[in-house]
């Protein structure tokens, strides 16, 4: 799993590099943004009792001015842990979001936005309890949808709002579970 975190740090390292060069000498033609996230994911009950995770993520989206919409990309993990009967539960998810974004622009700094797209998702559960410590994962390709609302204070810093909901089943220990969820969170960023 290390491996593949440390792929996925610099596929975004990569998007972003590309993100904000422009095509010509014209940099005002590209606009784009540079998000983090950090709040709370939900699994459905099946999870329990570690379904209620904090989440934090990086997310980049980008355009042409003339685009009707953004290219958008994402990391999103998140952590839940809990104790049910001498045993402690840790759930661990990652999810790599691709897909594209619909960004409005009613005023000069609010920004509301719609997105959606596929959704490479991986669950990774471990139980320790009095007769030792098992672990599965499991990945699956899905969907995720967004929404939400930012502001762009100081023609460059981002700070807002988002709910997303992801969906990709997965098989751990046997059980076949939504490595998904809803997700709320704040975001804080840069708007180029």
């Amino acid at each position: 799993m290390t491996r593949i975190l440390f792929a996925l740090i610099l596929f975004f390292v990569f998007v972003f590099t590309v993100a904000i060069q422009p095509a010509d000498a014209d940099e005002a033609e590209w606009t784009g943004n540079v998000n983090f996230t950090l709040g709370v994911k939900a699994l459905e009950d099946e999870w329990e009792p570690a379904e209620d995770h904090g989440a934090f993520g990086i997310g980049v989206d980008f355009r042409q001015k003339e685009w009707p919409v953004n290219i958008a990309f994402a990391f999103i993990a998140s952590k839940g842990d809990d104790t049910f009967l001498d045993s402690e539960w840790e759930v661990t998810t990652y999810e790599l979001r691709g897909g594209v974004r619909k960004i409005w622009e009613p005023t000069d700094i609010m920004r509301p936005f719609l997105g959606g797209g596929l959704a490479i998702i991986n669950a990774d559960a471990e139980l320790d309890s009095p007769r030792g410590k098992v672990s599965d994962d499991d990945s699956s390709i899905g969907i995720w949808l967004n929404g939400g609302i930012y502001w762009t204070l100081g023609d460059a810093f981002n700070l807002g709002i988002e709910l997303a909901y992801s969906h990709a089943k997965v098989t751990v220990f046997g059980e076949d579970a939504n490595a998904g969820g809803g997700h709320a969170g704040i975001l804080l960023g840069y708007h180029w």
